[in-house]
């Protein structure tokens, strides 16, 4: 059988979908137990904004793969928790900086512990070796189609 063929049940999207799912999901429910009020999708934001503070919403999608509304919805409700706020950027008034409050730099060690340890648990029985063939694999497919 070529390999550009599959069997019924095998689409590989499918598979990754569910397997990115039931990450999600736990690291949800990992928030959860640990007090945390935060959706996995106000995660991402956070995480980028750790990465590199004060990005512009545009950025934002960018590097979430999220449309405008998706990133406006979700740093409105950052920005109601206190977790971010929106300052005008200083070189383009028509730019909002999306900045982080020191209550969700007090996240960051947190949060990256339980993503640190759902992966973990998500990776269980699954060499080094693997996942870099996993990596390189789905990043080819990635850059095949954008």
């Amino acid at each position: 059988m070529p390999n550009n063929q599959f069997k019924r049940g095998e689409l590989y999207s499918v598979i990754n979908g569910m397997a990115s799912i039931a990450v999600a999901r736990r690291l949800q429910k990992n928030f959860r137990q640990a007090g945390l009020d935060i959706t996995i999708e106000q995660w991402s934001i956070l995480y980028h904004l750790w990465k590199e503070d004060c990005l512009s919403q545009q950025e934002l999608c960018n590097r979430t793969f999220r449309d405008k509304p998706s990133i406006t919805r979700l740093v409105d409700n950052l920005e109601k928790q206190g977790l971010v706020n929106r300052h005008p950027s200083p070189t383009d008034r028509r730019i909002n900086l999306v900045c982080l409050t020191p209550a969700a730099q007090s996240l960051q060690e947190l949060t990256l512990q339980l993503a640190n340890a759902t992966m973990e648990e998500a990776l269980t029985g699954i060499n080094k070796e693997e996942v870099e063939i996993v990596k390189k694999v789905l990043q080819q497919v990635y850059d095949n189609l954008k």
